[in-house]
């Protein structure tokens, strides 16, 4: 077990590292939509790569799932086979959001032995993640 302190340092000693071996510049936030972002996530459990649809307005969450959903069989035929879809996703926080994602099961941040996998599993997964939404952003954004 850790002290919070220690999880910490830990936390930020994967991301800076994770950081500095892949160091390309990564679309995440900057999707120019503000209901949508890339991200990456690394807890005790799970690695996750996801396309996160978040709205106050349930509406506007459910419009951007359905375009994406669309375009569900090219994103397992050509880029992630093995993405889920979630139209409905609490977060720990009591947020609801709807998410497109990948994720490494049974993986620890914690556990350092897991990292060099974690890390492949991020570059590989969000290069995918990020193509596909280059390839179809107009669509998803009209």
């Amino acid at each position: 077990m850790f002290s919070k302190e220690e999880s910490k340092n830990i936390r930020e000693e994967f991301w800076t590292g994770f950081g500095k071996a892949y160091s390309k510049k990564w679309i995440l936030y900057d999707t120019k939509m503000k209901e949508l972002q890339l991200k990456f996530s690394f807890d005790n459990r799970t690695a996750k790569v996801s396309m996160d649809i978040s709205s106050r307005d349930e509406l506007i969450r459910a419009y951007y799932f359905e375009k994406i959903t669309v375009l569900k069989t090219i994103l397992h035929s050509e880029y992630l086979p093995d993405a889920t879809f979630a139209e409905s996703f609490l977060l720990p926080e009591g947020k609801t959001i709807s998410s497109i994602f990948v994720e490494l099961k049974n993986v620890n941040i914690h556990n350092k032995k897991h990292w060099p996998t974690v890390n492949k599993f991020f570059y590989y997964k969000m290069n995918q993640m990020e193509a596909f939404f280059l390839e179809y952003e107009t669509y998803i954004n009209d």
